[in-house]
């Protein structure tokens, strides 16, 4: 099996990874911006934007992970 598609299709994954946990990160700050200013309930309704960033985060390493399997058989 080719290589240099597989290490494509896995740096294509991590740079879009980072840019959602990027992503992530902003709104966790701005939760906790709002937790701090005394507006808890505003700050949970801007972490739960968090949800879905996290878990597309995830299947992207997940998908990482298996590419880098495959290609090692």
């Amino acid at each position: 099996m080719t290589y240099q598609p597989i290490e494509q299709a896995i740096t294509a994954c991590l740079l879009e990874m980072h840019t959602k946990l990027v992503e992530a990160e902003q709104i966790a700050k701005a939760a906790c911006a709002c937790a701090k200013a005394g507006r808890p309930t505003e700050a949970v309704q801007v972490s739960m934007d968090l949800d879905q960033l996290v878990y597309d985060a995830g299947r992207l390493h997940d998908a990482s992970c298996l590419l880098l399997r495959l290609s090692e058989n």
